[in-house]
């Protein structure tokens, strides 16, 4: 068996794992989902504040928790990474198809790259 056949293998069986290995989601807003009553803030983006500065962040974070339910509905899978200052679990998110929801999110323009360094940009 070649090393190619078994990475392939492997790559399927990630990407076809049953349902019942999916955890369910609850969206909290547009960067963080809370699953079996924990918080888990996703790595890898910054997401607007509903409570914003401005009529337009409140918008976009209304858009980008909106879409990230979508996303997350059919069930998640998370790759966990440590906590944050907050206490939450920092995670990579996936949907069902095994896609990084924190790029989709990027891709359509409802959230921006952060991974926790320097200063966020404002959405006013």
């Amino acid at each position: 068996m070649s090393l190619r056949y078994l990475a392939a293998v492997l790559v399927s069986l990630f990407l076809t794992t049953p349902a019942s290995a999916q955890q369910s989601a609850r969206v909290v807003d547009g960067d963080t989902i809370s699953v079996r009553g924990e918080s888990i803030r996703i790595v890898g983006l910054d997401a607007p504040e509903i409570h914003g500065r401005c009529p337009r962040e409140t918008t976009i974070a209304r858009r980008a928790r909106d879409r990230m339910a979508q996303l997350v509905a059919g069930g998640v899978l998370l790759e966990r990474h440590g906590r944050d200052r907050y206490g939450r679990t920092l995670a990579i998110v996936r949907d069902r198809a095994g896609r990084d929801v924190a790029q989709i999110l990027i891709r359509e323009r409802l959230a921006r790259p952060y991974y926790g360094r320097g200063r966020r940009q404002g959405w006013c």
